[in-house]
């Protein structure tokens, strides 16, 4: 875990340098998305979606959906960048560094990076007037695990893929699937059969369902546990295959 800190700190000493490239975008994505999908799409939702103002119903998908795109951000060319063309991880592994270490102190700075875009997107919510809830913090946890199981599978992903044409590939084939058909816009009930099963299998629903509930002060239930488990398994999951296959790479 020491060690791990060690290369968390890399990265935060080299985020210190760029961040002020991000931060604009960082405010300027929620406030713009809050205007258009959820100012200007909900003007023509009269009655809002099961009771809820249509504004109030879809921050939480966009705090959950804002996670899962600072996963895939973070999990993607900057891996492969790293294993491809800086070579940053063959030098950590040069030195007395564990594949746990490299692996554990990249992960750790994708957390703080999804934690940074889910505060965002919360803090622009609660400037639009539509927090609450005093568990709205809570989707800041959930927006991390969820970020998590997102993030680690992709960083799986991207260090064995031979070309970044392939990344492209998992963005519009899982990423946008995925944070279109999740629950973020509109009840996942509201697809076809298929489509809602393929929902349910993903990540990101689970994470808008437990965000939702958060935000909105509905208590989750036994069904809460079902989505945090499964959120935990997709963590543990990644996490392990992500080792596996940097310790192929990077172990001689």
């Amino acid at each position: 875990m020491v060690a791990a800190s060690y290369v968390l700190e890399y990265h935060l000493v080299n985020y210190r340098r760029t961040w002020r490239s991000s931060a604009l975008s960082t405010l300027a994505g929620p406030l713009l998305t809050l205007l258009g999908f959820g100012v200007g799409v909900g003007a023509f939702v009269s009655g809002g979606v099961d009771g809820v103002p249509y504004l109030d119903w879809i921050v939480p998908g966009l705090v959950a959906s804002a996670a899962t795109q600072a996963a895939f951000g973070e999990a993607t060319w900057p891996v492969m960048s790293y294993f491809e063309w800086m070579k940053v991880y063959f030098a950590q592994a040069a030195a007395p560094l564990r594949v746990a270490d490299i692996l554990g102190g990249h992960l750790a700075f994708m957390l703080f990076r999804i934690l940074v875009s889910a505060a965002a997107f919360l803090a622009v919510a609660v400037a639009f007037g539509v927090v609450h809830s005093w568990w709205a913090p809570l989707t800041l946890v959930v927006a991390l695990i969820v970020g998590l199981a997102v993030a680690a599978p992709t960083v799986a992903y991207s260090a064995v893929i031979p070309s970044e044409s392939y990344l492209a590939i998992l963005m519009r084939f899982a990423l946008l699937p995925m944070s279109l058909f999740s629950g973020v816009f509109f009840p996942v009930e509201s697809l076809p059969v298929v489509l809602r099963w393929a929902a349910y299998a993903l990540p990101l629903w689970h994470g808008v369902e437990l965000s939702r509930d958060a935000m909105l002060g509905r208590a989750p239930g036994w069904l809460g546990l079902v989505h945090l488990g499964y959120l935990l398994v997709w963590c543990a999951g990644g996490c392990v295959l992500a080792h596996r296959l940097f310790r192929r790479r990077l172990v001689f």
